[in-house]
Formats: structure tokens, C-alpha cells, sequence
């Protein structure tokens, strides 16, 4: 569509907003981008003053095609600060499905999202005999959206931009029967996108597969993050238990795709925080922290003071931990911190007292030492030693981490070797709160000092009762809400550990309490749930089993993508933090994962927001009405069920450019 101005003023203001990768910036055209803003100081340019988002309805089956697309049916309406507005109507624009081929810069072609094994060889899905393939993900995730000085790639005509995105795993083998997930090293790729610098479009010019021989491959590649120094800050999530890893049938099948060999890869290498930092020509290099705690990452966050990380730990008895570096954007050293909670806080009502935290130092290293253990042979038995039941002995403290219940002793001088390889463990042995379930992605609104962090489902061991719970650590709830929520932390300075020593950190989380919940549909018993027409078990109109977030300091707004086994179609929302209003922006595939979220506010003068989703028509038994008639639709869609997207949103309608 023809670029058509709508306004002429003497100076330039540009608009700009997409999704999955939603740009929002500083130019505005009907090429499929939506504006956030940008503006002048002088010649009587208007310039941005607020944005709120309309809603769109969730899909029905009086639609079918909807239910199995990326349906977009909301809009951006910006004000401006002569109070005239703008609306911009969103769609939905991939940069590919998985299991295409795509341009790899050199004149060849690459597989999205295929994966690798720890030579760079493809590992090939021989599941369905004379229709071997190489295998490629079905679970696009993490995403970042950067840009490095200096970058030249060829095939770039406006500005080289870059997307990290990373691939968690593959559903299934192609024969259907197959359980492939955790069993493939996951990989990561760099996208080098073409900027136009009029229209703020990005085009896909080249695909990289990032080598992670390196720092022994990828486990479970889910959230990720930017860094304020432009690296991309990867996850690996569900560390393999080190104690129960010869039983470890999903690892064993891991280290037989990685390197041939089933019994080669030490689970002490996995669990960690992988870096990716991003090179001028596109291509890139990773390390792996050793020293950000050995936990179920899933999505960080550094605070502005370029030293800070408040970490997401998906997992059951999962905790707040924090992570200071020693220097300014460099992880590779600093000191280790878990929460403690205080007070009785139900979180599963919002106006509930806030409760406060105060914070364990579990201790410092450098990444280095931590994987020179690893790399020397240290053995879990060498750092601890675990027992399933009583042994009724005095030397032993009883835990609860993972779901159950066991017996610790550290062995004499291993505080930190198990501070940093078996961290939940350690960290429920020295007291921290080990209560919440599933703490997902993280994120900051820095102008008001407060993060947000989701939790996927409130349940297990935050209730009262519950095997997983454990009495006094301050999470302790009357009932489960299984639709989650969004939870709000203060941030301060001036902190000291519960030891007397201060924090060297301005940005240390001080309370929580709950900001958004989502609805549990149930019977009159309070207990049973009771699906919709549709099969949802809780509220489609509210948010239900937060996963990714990411805030938006531009538009004031908090983006949330639903992983959930509660909405027949996940759905991407936004949230304004000023308004309170809650608006949902996009519907999922059903049976698909809301992934990938990431709000860049400026790219070269345009702002971006960035999601992708996973495994379409991913069953489950809210589906039984709908699964019949959308199947062949989804397959139709994505190849079969076997790719998802990569992309972003746009604006294709409205769409201007203030100027000369």
C-alpha cells in the first residue's frame, strides 16, 4: 500500500507498532508498522503525550480460521499534546514459520529453527521411514530485538537491525508418536533484519545459527531478555537434578542427540544464564554464567544500574533470587541473594497487604571458578549428600525443593559449590522462602521503581495444606487460583542482608503484592471448575496463567503472553499501569503458547514489540468441543502442526508520518 501523509507539520514525527515483533517508533506507514511516537522540541511538531490500546473479542467458533491464525482485532490510539489523537488498527506479519527456508547471507539456505548437534552437524528426524528431515522446533521463544555500532551486512540497504531468538523444543517427532520435548540441544539464531529507515518495516535478510559447542549446547531455551548493554540474556529452564540424572531417561536422550554419546553431558553444565552478544556482520558468539545461581531460569531482568538481575524461577517451591554484579554490564562475577518472605499476603486477592522481603546472601563467585568445579569432575555427592526420608540424625536439615521432601548435609567447605550448582537446595537449607509455583517472566518499570513478575498458576506449594508448602516461609494461600497472576515488587536502596551486610544495589525488590489475577471458572462448590461453552476454565476476558512480560516505559504499558491450559486460544494483553485498563491486543493459535515478548521503545528512532508463539494445536482437555473442527485447519496453517511463528505486529491501517 501507497505511504500517504496525513498531516504536514516542519518537523518529522513517526509512528510505529507491531507484534509478535510489535515496532512502535518513530515513523509511521501503511507498510505494516505500527508508530509509538517520536516529536521535536521546536517548529510546532505535535509530539507524543499517551497511548491506550481497544480491545479485541476473543474468537469463537461461529469463526473457525480464527481460532487457528494469529486474529488480531484490537488498535493503538495515540494522544497527542494538542489532544488529537490517532488510531492505528494491528495485524500480525511473521518473519517465517519454522521449518522454512530462509536466506542464510552467503547465497545458501537455512533451516528456521533446525537443530544442531555439538559438531554443527543437523540432527535428523528418521521417525517416519523415506521421509527423513533435519528436525526444527515447533516452540520459537526468547527474543531480543537489537542493534550493534558499526554492524554491516550485505543485502542491507536501509539499517542493519538484529532479532536474537531462541528455540525451547520440539513437541514431537514428525511421526506424531514421538516425545521429543527437552531431548534436542536448543538452538539459537540471529536474525539480521533490513530497517527502512522511512517506514520502520523489517524484512528478514539473513538467518545465523548461533555455535553453542562452546558452552556444551542449550537446555530448555525458554524467556529471555535485552540487556541495557545490548546483549541478549538467554535461559535454561528446569536444571536436570545432578542427584537423579543416571534415571534421567529425557537427559540421557539430550546428551545422545548433543554428542552421540548418552551418558557424555554433565547436568552441572546446564542450568545456567547464556549470554549471546551479537557481532557487526550478523553472526555471534554465547558464554554461560556459572555464578547467577544454578535455578529453573526463565526470564531476567537487569535494572538500569547495569548490575542487578531479578530472576524468574519456573519451577514448583521456586524463589525470588537476585543476582549483583561487581561491575557494571559484566555477569560474570558478583554476589548471589534468595528472599525471604514475611507477613501472611493471600496472594490470590488483590488489595492484600503487601508483603515484605528481606534477602539471604547465598554467597560470591566468578563464573569461572563455579564451571572450573564443573569442569574438574565435582560430583553431587561430593558437594552434598541427600537423603529421601528421615535419618533421624541431627547433622541433617529437612527441606522442601522441587515438590518433595528430603534430607540435606553440605559437606564440610562446600557452601559454595552448592550455593551455586545445587541452589535450591542450598537455598532452602539456609531459610529462604521456597513457596511460590512457577515464577515466570520478569520485568521493570524503571520511572516508578517497581518489577513484575508473573506467576503461571498459584497452586502447589503456595497453598496452605499442599505437600509442596512449606509452614512459616510466608507463602501460604486458603486456596489455589490456577489462573495465575501478575505480582508487584518495590524496588530500593539501602538494603542489608539478613547477615547485617549491605546490598550494593539501588534496585533490590523490598515488598510484593498482587497487581493482576486471572479467574478461575468454577462450580458453586468454590472447588470444581465449569468450563464455558468454548471449554475455558477460567475467565476469557481476564488474564489467565501469565508468562512472558515486558514493559513498555514509552506507553506506560505492561505486555503479558498467556501460557496457558485454561484459554482455548492464548491471548497477548496489554495492561496500563496509569489507567488500569486491560486490553487484549491478540489471540494465539489455539492450543498454542502466547512467547517471544519483548518492548524495544527505540530503534533508530522507532519502538518495537516483539511476540512469537509455540506448538499449535497442542491438545489439551479444554479442547474436546473445538479439536475436531480446527485440526485440519491447523495443520493446514503450520505445516501439520509441526511450525509456528516468528513476528511482530503492525499497524495496516491509519497509518501516518508527520513532516516538512
Amino acid at each position: 500500500m501507497p505511504h500517504t501523509p496525513l498531516i504536514t507539520r516542519r518537523k518529522t514525527l513517526r509512528l510505529l507498532t507491531s507484534m509478535p515483533l510489535l515496532p512502535l517508533g518513530a515513523g509511521a506507514s501503511s507498510a505494516g508498522l505500527l508508530a509509538a511516537c517520536g516529536g521535536s522540541d521546536n517548529g510546532g511538531a505535535l509530539t507524543f503525550k499517551s497511548a491506550s490500546f481497544t480491545a479485541m473479542a476473543a474468537p469463537t467458533l461461529a469463526h473457525p480460521p480464527a481460532m487457528a491464525t494469529t486474529a488480531v482485532g484490537s488498535a493503538l490510539k495515540v494522544t497527542y499534546d494538542d489532544d488529537s489523537t490517532q488510531t492505528f488498527t494491528l495485524a500480525y506479519q511473521p518473519f517465517f514459520i519454522t521449518g522454512d527456508m530462509v536466506a542464510d547471507g552467503k547465497g545458501g539456505k537455512l533451516l528456521a529453527g533446525g537443530y544442531y548437534d555439538i559438531h554443527n552437524q543437523p540432527l535428523i528426524d528418521a521417525t517416519v521411514p523415506g521421509q527423513e528431515r533435519q528436525f526444527f522446533s515447533d516452540s520459537p521463544d526468547g527474543t531480543s530485538l537489537l542493534t550493534v555500532p558499526g554492524a554491516k551486512v550485505e543485502g542491507v540497504k536501509g539499517k542493519p537491525v538484529f532479532a536474537v531468538v531462541q528455540f525451547e523444543y520440539t513437541t514431537w517427532a514428525q511421526d506424531g508418536k514421538t516425545d521429543m520435548y527437552g531431548k534436542l540441544p536448543s538452538p539459537v539464531a540471529v536474525l539480521t533484519l533490513d530497517q527502512d529507515e522511512k517506514t520502520g518495516r523489517l524484512s528478514l535478510v539473513k538467518y545465523h545459527n548461533v555455535d553453542t559447542s562452546s558452552v556444551n549446547g542449550l537446555w530448555i531455551t525458554c524467556g529471555a531478555s535485552l540487556s541495557p548493554w545490548g546483549t541478549h540474556l538467554s535461559s535454561e529452564e528446569y536444571e536436570p537434578d545432578a542427584f537423579s540424572i543416571a534415571s534421567n531417561t529425557m537427559f540421557k536422550a539430550y546428551s545422545q542427540n548433543l554428542y552421540g554419546d548418552a551418558t557424555k553431558a554433565n547436568p552441572y553444565h546446564y542450568g545456567h544464564m547464556p549470554e549471546v552478544t551479537v557481532h557487526v556482520d550478523g553472526t555471534a558468539s554465547i558464554k554461560k554464567h556459572y555464578c547467577m545461581g544454578r535455578i529453573s531460569h526463565e526470564l531476567v531482568q537487569v535494572m538500569p544500574d547495569q548490575r542487578t538481575t531479578l530472576m524468574g524461577d519456573d519451577a514448583t517451591n521456586s524463589a525470588y533470587f537476585v543476582f549483583v554484579a561487581d561491575k557494571e554490564k559484566d555477569l560474570s562475577s558478583g554476589s548471589l541473594y534468595v528472599a525471604k518472605v514475611g507477613g501472611s499476603t493471600d496472594f490470590t486477592k488483590i488489595g492484600s497487604p503487601a508483603a515484605a522481603l528481606t534477602w539471604i546472601k547465598l554467597g560470591s563467585a566468578t563464573s569461572a571458578e563455579i564451571r572450573a568445579l564443573v569442569d574438574g569432575g565435582i560430583q553431587p555427592v561430593d558437594i552434598m549428600d541427600v537423603k529421601p526420608s528421615d535419618p533421624a540424625d541431627a547433622r541433617y536439615t529437612r527441606i522442601v525443593a522441587n515438590g518433595k521432601t528430603e534430607w540435606i548435609k553440605i559437606m564440610p567447605g562446600m557452601e559454595k559449590a552448592a550455593a551455586f550448582l545445587e541452589t535450591h537446595r542450598y537455598a532452602a537449607f539456609v531459610g529462604a522462602s521456597m513457596g511460590f509455583s512457577k515464577m515466570e517472566g520478569t520485568t521493570v518499570n524503571a520511572r516508578d521503581k517497581v518489577a513484575y513478575s508473573a506467576l503461571q498458576n498459584i497452586e502447589k506449594s503456595m497453598v496452605a495444606g499442599d505437600k509442596a508448602n512449606v509452614p512459616g516461609n510466608g507463602i501460604s494461600v486458603p486456596r489455589q487460583l490456577k489462573a495465575g497472576g501478575v505480582m508487584a515488587l518495590n524496588l530500593k536502596g539501602g538494603l542489608k542482608d539478613t547477615a547485617g551486610a549491605v546490598i550494593a544495589s539501588d534496585w533490590m525488590p523490598v515488598d510484593i503484592a498482587p497487581l493482576l489475577l486471572g479467574e478461575d471458572l468454577l462450580d458453586t462448590d468454590g472447588k470444581t471448575f465449569k468450563p464455558d461453552a468454548l471449554g475455558n476454565t477460567a475467565n476469557p476476558d481476564k488474564m489467565a496463567n501469565p508468562d512472558n512480560l515486558k514493559f513498555s516505559e514509552k506507553l506506560r504499558t505492561l505486555f503479558i503472553g498467556e501460557d496457558s491450559s485454561q484459554h482455548v486460544n492464548n491471548f497477548l494483553w496489554a495492561y496500563n499501569v496509569d489507567t488500569r485498563q486491560l486490553a487484549r491486543l491478540m489471540s494465539i493459535p489455539a492450543g498454542g503458547e502466547s512467547t517471544g515478548l519483548h518492548a524495544v521503545d527505540e530503534i533508530n528512532g522507532w519502538t518495537y514489540i516483539m511476540s512469537n508463539f509455540q506448538h499449535p494445536g497442542d491438545w489439551g482437555g479444554i479442547h474436546k468441543t473445538v479439536q475436531d473442527t480446527l485440526e485440519p485447519l491447523l495443520k493446514a496453517n503450520y505445516k501439520g502442526k509441526s511450525g509456528a511463528a516468528v513476528g511482530y505486529l503492525t499497524g495496516t491501517a491509519s497509518q501516518m508520518r508527520l513532516q516538512e
